[in-house]
Formats: structure tokens, C-alpha cells, sequence
């Protein structure tokens, strides 16, 4: 019997365990010297930018939201396919989420749908790069530039990605990514803020750490409210090894997600993702499936899909229809195409160990279900 086969699964080789066991040995295990050179790794993947590391990336976006000056009133226009973490950074922060809807096969938002939700309390942009697709950025910058915001890339998806042949987190604003187990590298949990203004690094040290600013002599004082969100040596270390490899798992990724397209193609009641562009760090691959008109339901796919040793996952329900954002005043029909994602989508397996016999094996079991 064939092994089952996961949505996703982190490459963790003897390297980098043995290295995490050199950390456990050194007495050092918390924020340390390899946090310092994981940081230093990741500015030289982006040239030369100041980078700090968080405990997950939802810190980092919490720093970037509180750098960028958000607070109880102000807006940030968010889209509504995205996981709720986007939106909730916002709200933790005092400042309301306003979201808008994305396209269809890019799953990303635009310019012109950002602009059109921009009202006199909008005090930044959150595009998000999903699935590893980049937005297109420029007429986003240039649409904050004009109307002095700040723009917040949540990048969780993209490390690796390219915008017009330059690195995610090379170029923009604040732009925070993801080392979670299911992401192209992982850190175990974990995540980065990537910088265009160094003179925002020191507070954002503070912020991941109490507020606390060291002062000579040993004595501290607490500049402001702040939590606890260091990255430890630990994850680091694992970091390290990760990043040495992130091309290579990338490009591995690519291949799969071709090998999907090439054997899926056209469908009815199948809709594929934004074919591949340069720069696209498949994160995800995750089509569409008409449900309702194969008279049937998401719940009996993924068992289905279960039964014949596969996993499916779902990324995302629409942001919009959750309880808490409902009490926002948000209801159904107010971004159709979000609406229309979140009911269908399904994600496939898309890891870097896949053979291409693994492809092959998920995409017999959909035409099975399909038919």
C-alpha cells in the first residue's frame, strides 16, 4: 500500500539536525549568534536591507502595522482572501480592516481595488503575494506614494519570489514573511521583517522584545507597551540550513506545479490557479472546484481524496464571512470572487521529497472525482 501523501511536509536533512543539536549543546539556546547570522543570511538575500527575525510571522506583521503608525480609528485596506492573520494584526492594533476583493485565478488584489477603498482614515496597504505570485507592485507604490500610505507586503507565501526580476523583500516598504513548517523554508514557527528605513530597526527590537531599551551599565528602561516575539537559536539554526537551500526547493516546487498544470489542463468544473509566471515561488497550488455543479460537496472530495491515501487542504474561506468580521458590518455577496475561492478551493500536495509519481497519483484521484 502506498504511503499517504500530506499537503505538505518540511525537508529537514542529518545536516541541520545535527546542527540543531550543536545549538542544545552550547548552553545558547534562546536569541543568540545564530539568530545574528540567520538575519545577516537573509540581508544578503536582500540586498543588503536590514532584516530582524520574529517568533512567527504574525509578529512580524504586528510590528510592521505598529511601525507604520496604525492605530484605534485608522484603516488598512486588506484583501479578503488571505489567512485571518492579515486582517487581525490590524484589528489587535485598534485600527479596522478594511477589505476588498482579489482576482479570480491570481487570488492577489490590484491598485484599482485598493484605491477604490481608500477613504480619509486609510493609514496603509496590505497587498498579500498569495500562493507565492507576486502582486504587481508598482502601481501599488505608486498609488501609495500619491496618497502618502504606507505599504505592509505580507510575504508569508513568497520567499523566493521575484517582482520583475528583484527578490520579494529586497524592494517596497515592510515586508514580512512566514518560516511556518507548511512554508518554502521553515524555522519550525517563525518569521522576518524585512526593512527600507533602517532607523525603524531599533524600535522594531523593542517591540519584539517588552519595549525594553538596554542603556550602558546595565540598566534598561521600557519605551512603550510591547510583547515578546525574539526568535531562539534553536529555529536559527534550522533557519540556516533552510535558506542555503531555499533555490533548490523552489525550483523543485515549479516543477511540480507544472507537472499539475500539464496534467490536469483544461476541465470542466475545474478551474487551475494563475499559470506560472517568473518569479512565482508556489507556495501553494490550490484550483477551484464547481462543487455545486458536480452536485456534491468539498467535505466528500477530501474524503475522497483520503480514501485514496491523499490529503487536501483548504486555503483560505473567505475572510469576510467569519463571525468576528461579520460584527464589522462585512456580509455575504460583498466580494464575490473571494466568495467564490473560499467555496471552492482546494489545496493539493505541493512539497519538495514529491515524485512526479506523486503528481501523477493526486491528479488520477481528482479526474476520478471529477467524472
Amino acid at each position: 500500500m502506498k504511503a499517504f501523501l500530506p499537503f505538505a511536509r518540511p525537508e529537514i536533512d542529518e545536516d541541520t539536525i545535527r546542527a540543531v543539536a550543536e545549538v542544545l549543546r552550547s548552553g545558547w539556546i534562546t536569541s543568540g549568534p545564530q539568530v545574528q547570522r540567520f538575519e545577516s543570511e537573509l540581508s544578503g538575500r536582500f540586498g543588503g536591507r536590514p532584516v530582524r527575525t520574529f517568533a512567527h510571522a504574525t509578529a512580524a506583521l504586528e510590528v510592521a502595522v505598529r511601525l507604520a503608525g496604525v492605530g484605534p480609528g485608522d484603516e488598512v485596506i486588506v484583501p479578503a482572501m488571505s489567512f485571518v492573520a492579515s486582517a487581525n494584526v490590524v484589528a489587535l492594533a485598534g485600527g479596522r480592516p478594511v477589505l476588498v476583493d482579489v482576482d479570480l485565478d491570481s487570488r492577489n488584489t490590484d491598485a484599482a481595488r485598493i484605491e477604490a477603498a481608500i477613504t480619509p482614515r486609510t493609514k496603509a496597504l496590505m497587498p498579500v503575494h498569495f500562493a507565492g505570485l507576486p502582486v504587481d507592485l508598482d502601481p501599488v507604490y505608486a498609488l501609495a506614494e500619491r496618497r502618502g500610505l504606507r505599504v505592509i507586503e505580507d510575504a508569508a507565501h513568497a520567499m523566493g519570489a521575484e517582482y520583475h526580476g528583484r527578490r520579494i523583500g529586497a524592494q517596497g516598504d515592510l515586508v514580512a514573511f512566514s518560516f511556518h513548517p507548511n512554508k518554502n523554508i521553515t524555522t519550525i514557527e517563525g518569521g522576518a521583517l524585512s526593512f527600507s528605513n533602517p532607523a525603524e530597526v531599533e524600535r522594531a527590537e523593542r517591540l519584539r522584545f517588552h519595549g525594553i531599551r538596554k542603556l550602558p551599565g546595565g540598566v534598561m528602561d521600557v519605551l512603550e507597551h510591547a510583547g515578546k516575539s525574539n526568535l531562539a537559536d534553536v529555529s536559527a539554526a534550522i533557519g540556516l540550513a533552510q535558506l542555503a537551500k531555499l533555490d533548490r526547493f523552489n525550483a523543485r516546487r515549479a516543477e511540480l506545479a507544472r507537472r499539475y498544470f500539464e496534467r490536469l489542463g483544461a476541465r470542466p468544473r475545474l478551474r487551475l490557479p494563475a499559470p506560472d509566471r517568473p518569479g512565482h515561488a508556489w507556495h501553494l497550488f490550490a484550483p477551484l472546484i464547481d462543487f455545486d455543479a458536480l452536485g456534491t460537496t468539498r467535505e466528500r472530495f477530501i474524503e475522497a481524496m483520503h480514501t485514496r491515501g491523499v490529503a487536501a487542504g483548504v486555503h483560505y474561506p473567505a475572510m469576510h464571512l467569519f463571525a468576528a468580521f461579520r460584527r464589522l458590518g462585512y456580509r455575504a455577496g460583498d466580494f464575490p470572487n473571494a466568495e467564490t475561492i473560499g467555496a471552492r478551493t482546494v489545496t493539493l500536495p505541493l512539497f519538495t521529497q514529491m515524485q512526479d509519481a506523486d503528481v501523477d497519483r493526486v491528479c488520477d484521484a481528482l479526474s476520478d472525482f471529477l467524472k
